[in-house]
């Protein structure tokens, strides 16, 4: 569980909120292979390190449930839509989120997918729900807090829009089974973006929002660093002439890279709301979670930067999974049965 929570009955008030805010700030993701700026791995490196890290298959990880809640009821989405968004980038993300309980797409399907997220269950047996909804949304498009947001000026975005501060009516308040996803569009920077993350998710403190909600962030890197978050729909030029770009199924560079980081966090926070229920490691501020340990990889044999099978369609748009009426790429989540990554798209399902 989290430091906050171990302490709740020896300390104050003060001490909670001020212990909340350095896991959020301290707390740093692990992920699985993504082509960071700071770490520009050699040629060799990038062509061969596939065969070390086999779809994530490792008997070294132990993923534990540290008695924390798990989102078992119906999961409601509520987007936050920050900064200027197109009608038809909004389609693609709702499409997304509302193909994880469209259980009738065709094979491999984005459900499919979330039937490993499904496996997870909380200390009384229940497993994480099937049906994934949105709710309402919010639309952020006058920067309520700027086009520069912190960890923290993030939350006060979240009190925005579930408060009368907004100018429109407020979203609902749903700490039990409520996932609070804030989209940044292309023109928006938000701390350490492009250099660390790609996305987060954790929870608001009641002191700045008023309640406490799982909530994720996910940012549109477009035009900051798509060959960073929206790889393999691009390249950095670090990797070199054997690293090609592949077409995005949807013909939105930035969005498409966003489906799969929005896929990571909402199945993260389903298995991990509160950071005390399904993580690996004895440090909830450095928790390594279902997401974390297969980032990168898309398909059978993946690991390091080959991303694995994947896909491809008749437009040459390469996908791993479809929706209802779209296909997307999203990264595989670790199956806690079988000790390893596991999706639709695996050769052998």
């Amino acid at each position: 569980m989290t430091m906050d929570q171990c302490h709740r009955s020896y300390f104050p008030a003060t001490f909670y909120h001020l212990t909340g805010i350095f896991l959020l700030l301290v707390t740093s993701p692990v992920n699985g292979w993504r082509p960071w700026a700071n770490q520009k791995p050699n040629t060799t490196d990038l062509l061969y390190s596939p065969s070390k890290k086999y779809e994530g298959s490792s008997d070294l990880i132990q993923l534990k449930y540290h008695m924390g809640p798990v989102l078992t009821a119906n999961i409601t989405v509520y987007p936050i839509w920050y900064g200027r968004w197109g009608k038809s980038q909004k389609r693609i993300i709702r499409e997304f989120i509302n193909s994880i309980s469209a259980v009738d797409s065709k094979p491999p399907s984005v459900s499919g997918w979330w039937k490993t997220v499904q496996r997870y269950t909380d200390q009384t047996g229940s497993n994480i729900s099937g049906n994934v909804r949105i709710g309402a949304e919010k639309n952020d498009r006058f920067y309520s807090h700027g086009k520069s947001l912190t960890r923290l000026s993030i939350q006060s975005v979240i009190k925005f829009a579930v408060t009368a501060a907004s100018t429109t009516f407020p979203l609902p308040i749903n700490s039990k089974s409520g996932v609070y996803l804030l989209l940044t569009s292309d023109d928006v920077y938000v701390e350490n973006f492009c250099q660390d993350v790609c996305g987060f998710h954790y929870f608001t403190f009641p002191s700045i929002v008023g309640y406490t909600l799982p909530y994720a962030w996910v940012g549109n890197s477009g035009k900051l660093c798509p060959g960073v978050c929206a790889y393999p729909f691009s390249v950095p030029d670090y990797m070199g002439r054997g690293f090609k770009a592949v077409k995005s199924p949807n013909n939105d560079v930035g969005v498409d890279g966003m489906i799969s980081v929005i896929a990571h966090e909402i199945a993260e926070l389903s298995t991990n709301p509160l950071v005390n229920a399904w993580y690996a490691g004895e440090d909830p501020s450095f928790p390594v979670e279902i997401a974390d340990l297969c980032e990168g990889i898309y398909g059978s044999g993946g690991g390091g930067s080959y991303t694995g099978q994947m896909l491809n369609g008749e437009d040459g748009a390469t996908y791993n999974m479809n929706g209802i009426r779209r296909k997307f790429l999203v990264q595989w989540v670790w199956n806690h049965v079988v000790n390893y990554c596991t999706g639709p798209n695996a050769l052998d399902q």
